[in-house]
């Protein structure tokens, strides 16, 4: 018979275990959908559904081209004929030097863009009279296409890297004067109002403005860099001797699908790896923003 307690009561469980105590049951938290507004992913699970883009991507490409009737096929190469044509480029063809040369004209004609645009469009962000007198004409040449300076520029500067870095320049400047602008403006007022109670000079005040709008600023940078990427063939175009513009246009001349396809993939390559240096500079100037997110 089973032991009772005085009392006549029987024994509980907590008796029985002789005092263990029952495990508390796990918490599962429930599966997020893929659409899911607002949801959050850790970085692996980043990186894994970065990299299911790109390999969709791809075959998507390669089923295109197979899905091609066979006597169009050489209009749509293969992934493998584009990425052993660029192989072919760097071991036969000199393409390396092509590549130094764009990059070279990409990143100066934008440090000259930068070296201008940063410390003008925080100047026009703090001083009102300053924005009312420039916003008007930097706004304006927004809208102008930069590509239809480039006979303008051959006729000025003839057929020189000058005239390709500066359509490059004409290509990305006024925007980024335009967004390092609004960042500027989006700089908190009450942080400025502080500096300026506490007795901050003219001076003081623009470098607080300055640092507190950093991280956008640069940011901005990251998004019109990949701009000054995008009129690169266009640059180049301009007496075509090298670059991988030029190498492109040489290409077309043939019909050589492949090389123009490997020239676009390989700036996509290099534009990806220069939004990454980007996001990887972010990161080390501006650490507080990882602790916050």
């Amino acid at each position: 018979m089973a032991q009772r307690h005085a009392g006549g009561s029987p024994p509980t469980d907590a008796d029985t275990h002789q005092g263990e105590v029952a495990p508390a049951p796990v918490f599962k938290p429930p599966r997020q959908p893929f659409l899911e507004v607002l949801g959050s992913l850790t970085q692996r699970r980043t990186v894994v559904l970065g990299v299911a883009g790109v390999i969709i991507f791809f075959a998507v490409w390669e089923v295109a081209h197979y899905v091609t009737p066979e006597e169009k096929q050489r209009f749509l190469p293969a992934v493998e004929q584009v990425v052993a044509e660029i192989a072919y480029l760097f071991a036969e063809k000199n393409f390396i030097a092509d590549v130094g040369t764009s990059l070279y004209r990409i990143y100066a004609s934008f440090f000259v863009a930068s070296l201008i645009a940063v410390p003008l469009g925080v100047f026009m962000g703090c001083f009102v009279k300053a924005r009312a007198l420039i916003s008007p004409t930097t706004g304006g040449w927004r809208y102008l296409p930069a590509a239809s300076f480039a006979p303008l520029l051959l006729v000025w500067f003839g057929p020189t890297d000058f005239a390709k870095m500066a359509l490059l320049f004409l290509g990305c400047f006024f925007f980024l004067v335009a967004l390092i602008l609004d960042n500027t403006l989006a700089v908190q007022r009450e942080l400025i109002e502080s500096g300026l109670t506490m007795g901050a000079k003219r001076r003081q005040v623009v470098g607080i403005t300055f640092r507190a709008a950093a991280p956008a600023i640069l940011d901005s940078m990251r998004n019109m860099i990949a701009v000054a990427w995008t009129y690169l063939v266009i640059a180049e175009i301009i007496v075509a001797t090298d670059g991988i513009g030029a190498v492109m246009m040489r290409a077309a001349r043939f019909l050589h699908v492949d090389i123009m396809m490997g020239g676009i993939l390989t700036i996509g390559v290099l534009g990806v790896l220069t939004d990454i240096t980007f996001r990887i500079a972010s990161r080390l100037l501006f650490p507080y923003l990882r602790v916050r997110r």
